[in-house]
């Protein structure tokens, strides 16, 4: 089961062209208009437990941020598709 949290930061992100993030700030206000604010602790915890799933990407200066030692003003994204799996047959070209 998901949390209105995590539901309205996948959707959020939906939207949001490829290679774009939102702010925290954007999730708290769709989740709480009027108290947002309160909702910021929320986020910040959904947001580090799906960073370290591999589910989201947090941002820090437009770089991924370690989640264990986030500090400061962030964003979140999602991962990139890795561009080569070593695993992964080649292509018939």
């Amino acid at each position: 089961m998901t949390s209105p949290v995590e539901d309205i930061l996948f959707a959020l992100l939906a939207e949001t062209p490829e290679g774009k993030s939102v702010s925290p700030e954007a999730v708290a206000r769709a989740l709480d208009l009027e108290a947002w604010r309160r909702a910021l602790p929320k986020v910040r915890a959904t947001a580090i437990g799906l960073a370290r799933q591999g589910r989201l990407v947090i941002l820090r200066h437009g770089k991924p941020a370690d989640p264990n030692a986030l500090k400061g003003v962030y964003r979140l994204a999602l991962p990139k598709p890795d561009a080569a799996q070593p695993d992964a047959p080649e292509p018939d070209a």
